[in-house]
């Protein structure tokens, strides 16, 4: 995905610090376990997010030290596998098997050599990640199609495209239980998916502007789309309402504080170093 969904480590409790090196520890684990060491390398924030999103707040979690696969010699706290890190697992495998997809079709002849490549080596774990997920899968495959479809015809606007792509994401909440939380998740991952491909947008406008390829503010505002930086941040900010709203309504247990802190404090850090253009200058860290 994007790696826009992230907390800000400075200002992160050590016990929140130790929760989210635990969880992108466990997801690394996770992922290595139940696709092979090929699959770490599409570990991601977002995607770390979204395990703790699906965590039970009724789970009392323990981080025990393992092994870091690319410092052995150092141990991380980590969470051992759960239905919560294997969904995620799931998801980042399939998600990053149709954007590499979607690469090949889109992207120029770099991005299509080494998106094939990466497909070679993901094929395996895709298809094993399809016939355990068979709804996401066919959600993702079907709401890229109809995101294709609008790029084709140059959509002017912001919420046919958005709304597609924050379906994929609402999907991820579709198998939690009971159906009430699934709802209220579904909700949060859905404006966070819709708040993502907005900033996305605006992050990739210079770049889309001078290559011509399918931005849908450019396609909305035309000549003036680099004018319209307080409208978009004030239609992202709409989306953050709804996710706090949602987030107010369920107990998530010893989650909480971190969960709140990457919604409230993490995406608005983000977003405001992507509309100050800070966000590509920034060395990203790959690891909490």
């Amino acid at each position: 995905m994007f790696g826009y969904v992230r907390g800000v480590k400075d200002l992160l409790s050590p016990e929140d610090a130790q929760r989210y090196e635990g969880v992108y520890c466990g997801l690394c684990h996770t992922l290595k376990e139940r696709y092979g060491r090929r699959t770490q390398f599409i570990l991601n924030f977002d995607f770390v997010f979204l395990a703790i999103l699906l965590a039970q707040p009724q789970e009392t979690c323990q981080f025990p030290a393992c092994s870091c696969p690319y410092k052995p010699w150092k141990k991380k706290a980590c969470w051992p596998g759960n239905p919560a890190l294997e969904a995620a697992a799931d998801a980042s495998v399939i998600l990053t098997w149709w954007k590499l997809k979607d690469s090949i079709r889109d992207g120029d002849w770099k991005e299509r050599t080494l998106s094939s490549a990466a497909c070679l080596a993901l094929k395996g774990p895709y298809q094993k990640a399809a016939n355990l997920r068979p709804e996401f899968d066919r959600l993702v495959r079907d709401c890229l199609t109809e995101l294709h479809q609008m790029e084709e015809e140059n959509t002017p606007s912001l919420d046919r495209p958005a709304d597609t792509f924050a379906r994929i994401l609402q999907g991820a909440a579709t198998q939690l239980e009971p159906p009430w939380r699934a709802s209220a998740v579904g909700q949060i991952l859905y404006h966070v998916g819709r708040w993502i491909y907005l900033v996305d947008a605006w992050d990739d406008l210079p770049g889309d502007k001078l290559s011509g390829s399918y931005n849908p503010i450019l396609a909305r505002f035309g000549d003036q789309a680099e004018e319209q930086k307080d409208y978009i941040r004030h239609t992202l900010h709409d989306s953050l309402g709804v996710v706090d709203t949602a987030f107010t309504l369920l107990d998530w247990g010893e989650w909480e504080s971190l969960l709140a802190h990457i919604l409230g404090t993490g995406l608005h850090a983000v977003e405001e170093a992507v509309f100050t253009g800070q966000w590509k200058k920034k060395q990203k860290p790959t690891r909490p």
